[in-house]
Formats: C-alpha cells, structure tokens, sequence
C-alpha cells in the first residue's frame, strides 16, 4: 500500500514538473519604447529566474498602432496570457468579453491591502468588477525650467492658470522663444484639464459634469476655458505644436523652446536622462477662476484574455511584477507613481524634489480635486477621436469654439451622461 501511495505521489510530482516546464506565457504591452521594453524584460528575466521551466515572451508593437493591435489580437483570440491595459483602453476590452474577472486573484492578494487611495476603485472602473492589476498611477502635473525662467527674471513656477498664461506670453517671441508646451495630436485631454479649472463645481465622479448634474459644454464657463486654451496655442506655442506628440513635447521642453509643460510622471524618466539633476522641477498644476484644478487618476495595468489557458501562471506573473522590489524599479526607470503605498516609505527616490509638484497636490484635495473621466461609457473609444479632430479644426480656425461646444454637448447627451 505504501509503495503504491509512494509511486502515486510520484507520479503527481512528475507530471507537475512536465507541464510547468513547457510553460510560455505570450505577454504584450501598448507603452511600448526601447527602454520600457529592457525595463519590463529586466523583470521577466527575474521571473524566468525563480520559476525554472516558466517562459514569458513579450511582445512589443510600435506605440502608434499597440491599441489596434491589442484589439486584433484579442478579437481573433490569437494566443495571448498577459496583457496591458490602460484606463481608456479597459471599457472596450470588457465589452468586447475579451478581459477575465480578476477578482477572485486580487480578493485574495496581499498586495491590494497596500494599494494607495484610489486604485481599487480604478481596478473596479467597470461594472464594479476588476479586470486588470494596476501597476502605474498617471496624475499630470507642472513641469518647469527655473534656468529659462530667470533669464526673464521670473522666479519659481505659476500657480495659476491667469499667471502661466501670463508669464507664456511674456517670454514668447515668435522665433526662438515660446512659452508653453502645447499638445496638438491625441490624446488633446489637455483640453480638459484647462478647461474643467474655469469650473469651482465638477463632479467628481464624471469630469464631464457638474455637481448638479449639468453637461459642463452648455456652461459659459467652458466656453470661457476653451478659448483661453486655444489661446494658449495662438499666443504662446510654436505653430508647429499643433502635430506635437509627447516625444515633440518632450524635446521642446529640453531643448528650452518651451519651459512650461503639463504632463504624466512617465515624463520624469526621460527628463532624468536628458537633462542634469535639477534642471527642471515640477509643481502643482495651475488652478483657475475658481480656485481649483480638476486632475484625473490615469492608471495602467496587466489583465488576463478570458480565452488564456495559463491564467493561473499568468497571475502568478503579474503578482511578481507587482512585488515593491520590482514595481519601484518600474516605476522610478520608467517614470510612473507607484500603486503600493509601501513603496513610497521604503524609497526615498518618491518623496525627492523631482516629486514636488505631485505631493503639493496630494496633501491638498479641496483644490487639486481627483475626478474621473467616463471611461466606462460604451462611447468612449469614440469620444477621443472626435475630441482630437474638433480640436484640429479649432486650432486652424476651421470651427468656432461655440459649435465645438455644441458638438461636445451632443455627443456626451446622445451617450447619456
């Protein structure tokens, strides 16, 4: 009897080993750069690592056209265990059945204790359900140039949207000088932030909507927002800023063309490599009439394709991935905000100068108030797009900020917001 149990265990041991041992997890990501792919092999290296037999092959599509690619993949349920997914992208994955229910992963994981405030709401963005492990936190803020600044005897950063439009204008000269980084292609969410500060009244819960329930487009108040943003490309940008991604942004601020710009933390990385220490700071966004400035909780995360046959090693993955170990060695070489709070204790790299303006903001909710995009809205993969093309058209004069306001309110009151 006992020869028989043993051989029986054995067998069991055996047959674990063999189907471990041909393990490949298909992994992709949409952020992709050359740098943020040796970062996230760097970690899958540590994985393969401590899990003999296990491998994980990423795949890493051209930034352009990841989400389109994602989508394709998933849609024809191409083999496919690990995938990343961020805020916009989530709602359509979830429509489409592509995503699996992640909860009975993440109810049971000792991580999400430590989740900073915010992230579990984010992972439950649709239908109250988490389909992804969050592993990035984007919260734009102010980045400036102290040394471009003081050549015009101007000392420390804006804090107001009156002052930055102000302190833009005056440094502007046309040729070589210009004052704010515009954004001219998607995502153009810019718009919004500028925008939303003319309100003292959003809804927290809906960007789009004040506390009383009214589309903020049929307010004069956006009407007041939206020229002052195009303003602030007519007045203070290169025209040529009106095709500027964030790789155009980025270089304008570097090169000094631009000392004023509103971007994610995944800034950070670059600007460390490309600029000495202290070159550039950052600060709290500019508030506006009101007194306030409405930033949303961008997030990314990993989710498993509900049709994957490993989603058992391919949560065991993204676990790892999210130890503090590798999740702050992402987070500080690419440039993100952790989503483990322990993380921010245990490094001081988080609580150091470069994160000034985000700690300003953080420890001051009644003005740097968190809202929310409709993210979960069926419409919102549309919403983008034509947000972009009317932007296009505003910028050359093509639409009057009146029926561009009209367009936006149709459109949110079509998709019943």
């Amino acid at each position: 009897m006992k020869k028989i149990l043993f051989t029986t265990v054995l067998l069991c041991i055996l047959l674990s080993s063999v189907l471990f041992s041909s393990t490949t997890l298909r992994m992709i990501q949409v952020f992709s750069s050359p740098e943020r792919t040796k970062i996230i092999e760097n970690i899958i290296d540590k994985f393969e690592a401590a899990n003999p037999g296990v491998t994980v092959e990423l795949i890493s599509p051209p930034y352009e056209t990841a989400v389109s690619k994602v989508n394709i993949m998933m849609s024809n349920e191409e083999p496919l265990d690990i995938v990343e997914v961020s805020d916009w992208l989530l709602s359509g994955l979830v429509s489409m059945g592509s995503l699996e229910n992640m909860e009975r992963y993440i109810t049971h994981s000792e991580q999400a204790k430590y989740w900073v405030d915010g992230v579990v709401e984010a992972a439950r963005t649709v239908d109250d359900t988490a389909y992804i492990m969050p592993n990035a936190i984007y919260v734009k803020t102010l980045f400036y140039r102290p040394d471009i600044l003081e050549k015009y005897n101007i000392v420390g950063a804006p804090r107001s949207m009156g002052e930055m439009m102000a302190i833009c204008q005056y440094i502007t000269n046309g040729k070589d000088q210009y004052g704010f980084t515009y954004r001219g292609i998607d995502p153009v969410n810019f718009m919004d932030l500028v925008l939303c500060s003319f309100f003292d009244d959003i809804d927290p819960a809906c960007m789009y909507k004040t506390a009383s329930g009214k589309i903020i487009f049929e307010d004069s108040r956006a009407l007041e927002g939206l020229k002052f943003y195009l303003d602030l490309y007519h007045k203070t940008s290169p025209k040529d800023s009106i095709s500027w991604g964030f790789d155009e942004q980025v270089n304008s601020f570097v090169s000094g063309l631009t000392p004023i710009l509103i971007q994610d933390p995944d800034t950070t990385a670059l600007l460390n490599y490309l600029l000495t220490n202290g070159v550039y700071k950052t600060a709290p966004l500019p508030v506006g009439p009101g007194g306030k400035v409405y930033p949303t909780f961008g997030f990314g995360g990993w989710g498993i394709p509900s049709y994957s046959k490993n989603k058992d090693m391919a949560w065991k993955f993204i676990e790892f991935f999210n130890l503090p170990e590798n999740a702050a060695y992402f987070c500080k070489q690419y440039g993100a905000l952790p989503v483990d709070s322990r993380i921010y204790d245990q490094d001081p790299y988080f609580s150091s100068e470069v994160f000034a303006g985000w700690a300003e903001m953080f420890a001051d909710p009644e003005t740097y108030q968190i809202t929310a995009y409709p993210i979960d809205n069926e419409v919102w993969g549309e919403w983008f797009r034509f947000q972009g093309d009317i932007q296009e058209r505003l910028l050359m004069n093509r639409m009057t900020p009146e029926k561009a306001l009209q367009e936006f309110t149709q459109f949110w009151k079509d998709a019943g917001i």
